[in-house]
């Protein structure tokens, strides 16, 4: 899949709150990619990179995918088709979110 164009639903805009846990501010936007069944049985989630505004959807490609050992779900990275990010900098953005879980990031 890393490589492939999707189109993200966007239920978490950059810059808003987790409805649960309101100290958790998203500095990415962040949705699911319609009609993906994840392993969680739910849509497939997706964080969204490169994109500096909050926006209710986008289209990009998947640079990685977020593997939670602790956990069923995994998290697919998805930028514009004309960036990309190391393994680092996807680890760095995304930390707000996966420093709760145990993961490992595959590009």
């Amino acid at each position: 899949m890393i490589g492939d164009i999707v189109t993200v639903t966007v239920d978490r805009l950059l810059g808003s709150r987790h409805p649960v846990y309101k100290d958790m501010v998203y500095p990415v936007n962040y949705g699911y990619v319609k009609g993906v069944i994840a392993p969680d049985g739910e849509e497939q989630d997706a964080y969204i990179l490169g994109v500096d505004e909050a926006v209710r959807e986008f289209t990009g490609k998947i640079i990685a995918v977020v593997h939670r050992l602790d956990d069923v779900e995994e998290k697919w990275v998805v930028c514009p088709e004309n960036l990309t990010f190391t393994r680092e900098e996807i680890s760095g953005k995304i930390w707000f979110a996966e420093r709760y879980f145990q993961s490992e990031i595959v590009v």
